[in-house]
Order: C-alpha cells, then sequence, then structure tokens
C-alpha cells in the first residue's frame, strides 16, 4: 500500500488549538477534508489545508515516479499527529515592578496519506 507524508514543523500556534481542526479530518478522504478546512473558522486551518495540499502532491509526485496515475483527493489521511514544538518566553511587566511571563507555544504536524 503506497503512502505519503508530509510535515508542518514550528507552527506558531498552541497544540491544543491545532488539535482541535485535526480532529475534525483525521480518517477522511483528501477532497473531504479540503472541504472541511476551506470552510472552518479557526485560524489553524489555512496552515492545515497547504499541508493537505502539500500532502496530496507528494502523493501524485510518487506514483508519476513509479509511472502509474493515481487521484490523490480519493486517497484517506490515515494518520495525523499533532505535537507540541518549541516555547518562545517573552516578559511582560504587571504590578510592583514585577515581571509576568508570557508562553507562545509551537506545534508540529505530521501528516500520513494512503490508500483506500
Amino acid at each position: 500500500m503506497a503512502t505519503a507524508t508530509a510535515k508542518l514543523k514550528n507552527l506558531r500556534m498552541s497544540a491544543r488549538k491545532v488539535r482541535l481542526v485535526v480532529d475534525m479530518i483525521r480518517g477522511k478522504k483528501v477532497e473531504d477534508a479540503r472541504a472541511i478546512l476551506q470552510f472552518t473558522t479557526k485560524h489553524s486551518a489555512e496552515p492545515l489545508l497547504k499541508l493537505v495540499n502539500s500532502a496530496a502532491a507528494n502523493a501524485e509526485h510518487l506514483a508519476r515516479e513509479r509511472g502509474e496515475r493515481v487521484d490523490a483527493d480519493e486517497w484517506v489521511i490515515s494518520q495525523i499527529m499533532v505535537n507540541e514544538g518549541r516555547t518562545m518566553y517573552r516578559f511582560q511587566p504587571t504590578a510592583r515592578g514585577r515581571a509576568g511571563r508570557i508562553r507562545m507555544r509551537s506545534s508540529h504536524v505530521e501528516l500520513l496519506l494512503s490508500e483506500k
């Protein structure tokens, strides 16, 4: 069974927020996932749509190298994982001359497409 992968690293959104959108497309066909991501109002939908498009292009490229013709829209998102990336720390002044810590989180997304 053929597979195609794509990775998105250092996405400047917390993994928790990205997982909300990822859970909507897990196990769906590429065509359905594109439609869901296109009309989702969450900010993480746009980079995830680019990731799905990249994985579909990778699948078509791999098939072309083997001399096959495939329709990547019929492939299924068999596995998609969101892991925490690097956390950047910033400081903001608070009362009494203290400093409050602000954590700017990032995430890594890994997508695996496979044929039905």
